[in-house]
């Protein structure tokens, strides 16, 4: 099984653990397989660098590397028209057409108002870890 992680699922997982951290050691474990486009890549670094800083935890990178190797790069395709109200998280849902995933893990609101778009849904990190990964573990 492949999923497209939001930017907010990754940072929560590296630098404050709950079911994000769970979802990240799925995917260390290859219970299934993170998917990012350069653009998600770009994303998840500068969050990762900033909110490291800022809770000083040098660490991070190195986590973030090991989530990037466990990942499948993929490239994003343009919509034909915005898919979300917020246009910088079209890139999730772009990314997912280009690689054929049918799941993003995300509580952000524009994301989930936006599920179902191109048959893509919306999970919240909690479903994903319980309906799609730890019934694998």
């Amino acid at each position: 099984m492949r999923a497209i992680l939001d930017t907010n699922v990754v940072v929560s997982g590296i630098l404050f653990g709950g079911i994000p951290r769970r979802i990240l050691e799925s995917a260390y474990k290859r219970l299934f397989t993170p998917v990012i486009s350069p653009e998600i890549l770009r994303e998840y670094t500068e969050v990762v660098e900033r909110v490291s800083r800022h809770y000083g935890t040098p660490s991070a990178m190195a986590a973030l590397e090991t989530v990037v190797s466990r990942s499948d790069l993929t490239r994003s395709i343009a919509p034909d028209r915005p898919v979300c109200a917020d246009p910088k998280d079209d890139m999730f849902f772009t990314a997912a057409v280009s690689a054929g995933v049918d799941i993003i893990v995300s509580g952000d609101k524009h994301l989930k108002a936006a599920s179902g778009w191109s048959g893509i849904l919306v999970v919240s990190p909690f479903l994903f870890y319980e309906k799609y990964v730890h019934r694998t573990s």
